[in-house]
């Protein structure tokens, strides 16, 4: 049987109710209508002003308008989201509540593992991140290193929310949604949706998460990175000599075209295939 990673920083959040679909798809970034049985959407609940609050992998369950949802959320924001998607309920017929029953696991192979699931579906924000299912504590052997998931997390550029970018203050382009399939451009109104248009269509994402190669062993999270006198970002995640970090992408590029090498802690960092 494929090895399972306990995903122990992770809640679900079920969301029932004959109004799920569309309450669901009014409010996040990505398509809840479209979402069937077997599959996951990387989607965020934004601030007005278009920034997270949290983001998260939706799972459906059923079919058609009696589908139900699972909301893989981290277990810090759980009340948080719970908070807000209330905030929003008004007269929907939904239900709210935390499945404090139900775990998150991770499987880095590519094949499908054969587990018996609440939800099991394909990581929709990168091949690398393989399978992700929601199942009772206890129910499936965890038997795989969370470091190697990180450390594939890290390779695949995914950025973790509270590490590589803050909750609150960050917009989807930023932590990089637009990139890993957790916005749909083309589906109608959500809160934030203005913000994240304007931003795709004017370009105005001046801030990036971005991966790096260190030579030596990768700075720890929040140290700053300088490029000749100038700060261009903060360091986030990172596995051995390998890193993300978020960075002002017009000063990176100023740098690197002035032959100023970034560096963090004493470290200096390569950056390679930056987002557009």
């Amino acid at each position: 049987m494929t090895d399972a990673v306990l995903l122990d920083d992770r809640s679900v959040v079920e969301i029932i109710g004959s109004d799920a679909a569309k309450f669901l798809h009014n409010l996040v970034t990505n398509d809840m209508l479209k979402l069937g049985f077997g599959e996951a959407r990387f989607c965020a609940l934004l601030t007005p002003q278009g920034k997270i609050i949290v983001d998260f992998l939706a799972f459906a369950q059923g079919e058609g308008e009696t589908r139900s949802f699972l909301l893989d959320c981290p277990k810090s924001l759980v009340d948080e989201l719970v908070r807000r998607l209330g905030m929003y309920k008004l007269h929907a017929a939904v239900t709210i509540a935390l499945r404090a029953d139900l775990a998150a696991y991770g499987f880095l192979d590519a094949g499908r593992p054969q587990v018996d699931a609440k939800a099991l579906a394909r990581d929709p924000r990168a091949e690398a991140l393989g399978w992700r299912a929601l199942a009772p504590l206890g129910a499936i052997e965890a038997s795989a290193r969370r470091a190697d998931y990180e450390a594939r997390r890290v390779a695949a550029g995914v950025p973790q929310g509270g590490v590589d970018f803050a909750y609150g203050e960050a917009f989807p382009h930023e932590a990089n949604m637009d990139l890993l399939s957790g916005v749909d451009f083309k589906k109608g109104c959500y809160v934030g949706q203005e913000v994240v248009a304007r931003m795709k269509h004017r370009g105005l994402a001046r801030k990036r998460v971005a991966r790096y190669r260190a030579h030596g062993a990768a700075p720890a999270a929040g140290a700053a990175i300088v490029a000749g006198e100038k700060e261009i970002g903060v360091t986030g995640s990172n596995s051995g000599d390998s890193g993300l970090a978020l960075i002002r992408l017009d000063r990176l590029e100023e740098a690197l075209a002035a032959g100023a090498a970034p560096h963090a802690a004493g470290v200096r960092l390569k950056f390679s295939n930056l987002p557009g």
